[in-house]
């Protein structure tokens, strides 16, 4: 009897619990997903089945939020004591399957777009009930497909015979991204394969032509959402004769032009490389150039000698002379020496008379020397017709100069012994300025 008595109170202690176990789970707010993910083409409506069991009788709040790719989420819907608000760009395309509130929380997406694809999750929250983890949310993924809409068709190159196209075809939009393909109808159809066929650019190139390529090609785009298609004429012809002259003569003259151009800029070059050079020879700084070589005393019995210098204008050697000043020169006097030894020089004689070379006409006459008699150098007196000087240009006449008398003594071999140079002084006008 007692055993019977502890069994009893051992189940009921057992039921006890299962009970409080079943009470804790209908007490925990639950979101159900019956679809983790929806595909649909674009236009067509679809539905996001989630509904949610809890214990209590609370009006729920619920959010829907849409994460497209690589964005941040944003909230389409929002239901709260009994209203509902939705987002700008789903006005009139969304709402909720049952009239709210009620524990089913579907919703519907009327006219699907493109930009409806996304992850949505649903967020679901009730007043005096609890929730274990992420137990309140539901995740869906949608996904809209795009057709492909009617690819444009277009021909580049001139179709002639030998010549090389390219045809080409695209779609401005589809999803995912179509794909291409070109067949030419004929009988038989004729399919293009790689590589003269781009299945993912949706080009057909076709080289060195012929008259066979005629006809009527077909592209055709498409992807799992649908297929659209275009097509093009290509009449391959006979290469013109006229285009090719009229290509011929353009060609010639474009030459001939890159010719001229050419040439002009290789002269432009050349007088300018050939400026620069004048320019820069101009501008250099050049040394003095080295004084120019005087001649040596000649030597010689000519008849007359006539020794030259930078500063004279003219020489003569037909006038009397003077002996030489007994006064220095003045600084401004050229004195020109002979290069070379003078040994063995002989003054010239003419009619027995020892001449020196004699300035211009305006310049005053050198002392003049009378032949050697028994090796004896003597000199004359200056002609009595120069006593008087006479007037010149209006300049006053300076008083003669004292002749100077050479002794006996010294002679011209003597003084070349001795190492003496013959000089030439420069005569002097009557105003004093060098002739």
């Amino acid at each position: 009897m007692r055993r019977m008595s502890g069994w009893w109170s051992a189940g009921i202690r057992v039921l006890g619990a299962l009970h409080l176990l079943i009470e804790l789970s209908l007490a925990l707010l639950e979101v159900n997903v019956e679809q983790k993910s929806v595909t649909a083409i674009e236009g067509q409506n679809i539905t996001l089945p989630v509904w949610y069991s809890s214990s209590s009788q609370e009006k729920p709040y619920i959010t829907w939020y849409i994460q497209r790719a690589q964005q941040e989420q944003t909230q389409i819907l929002k239901y709260m004591d009994g209203d509902i608000d939705v987002a700008e760009g789903f006005h009139g395309r969304l709402n909720f399957v049952h009239k709210m509130p009620a524990r089913n929380i579907s919703i519907v997406i009327n006219r699907t777009q493109a930009t409806d694809s996304g992850q949505y999750r649903c967020y679901v929250n009730v007043r005096n009930d609890a929730t274990v983890g992420s137990s309140n949310i539901g995740v869906i993924d949608v996904s809209i497909l795009v057709p492909p809409s009617k690819p444009t068709c277009q021909l580049h190159g001139d179709p002639y015979i030998g010549a090389n196209v390219t045809l080409s075809c695209r779609s401005s939009s589809g999803h995912p991204v179509p794909m291409y393909t070109w067949i030419k109808k004929a009988t038989v159809n004729l399919f293009y394969f790689p590589p003269v066929h781009d299945a993912a650019k949706g080009t057909l190139t076709l080289t060195n032509l012929t008259s066979d390529n005629t006809g009527m090609y077909v592209c055709t785009s498409r992807n799992i959402a649908g297929v659209s298609e275009c097509n093009i004429t290509m009449e391959v012809k006979a290469a013109s004769r006229t285009a090719i002259i009229v290509g011929a003569v353009v060609g010639t003259i474009v030459g001939l032009c890159c010719l001229v151009i050419l040439a002009l800029v290789m002269i432009y070059l050349y007088r300018r490389a050939t400026k620069s050079v004048q320019e820069e020879t101009e501008n250099d700084i050049k040394e003095d150039a080295p004084a120019p070589k005087t001649l040596p005393w000649p030597k010689g019995n000519d008849s007359s000698l006539a020794y030259k210098n930078g500063t004279l204008s003219s020489m003569s050697s037909n006038r009397d002379h003077k002996p030489y000043p007994p006064k220095s020169p003045s600084d401004t006097t050229s004195i020109n020496t002979a290069t070379g030894s003078n040994l063995g020089y002989r003054p010239p004689y003419v009619n027995g008379r020892v001449t020196t070379p004699t300035p211009s006409m305006s310049s005053q006459s050198l002392p003049t020397y009378m032949a050697p008699t028994n090796g004896t150098y003597y000199s004359t007196s200056v002609p009595t017709n120069r006593g008087t000087l006479q007037k010149t240009n209006g300049v006053e006449p300076q008083p003669p100069r004292k002749e100077i008398t050479i002794p006996s003594g010294v002679t011209p071999s003597n003084l070349v012994r001795m190492g003496a140079v013959p000089v030439m002084v420069p005569a002097q006008s009557q105003a004093g300025s060098l002739v």
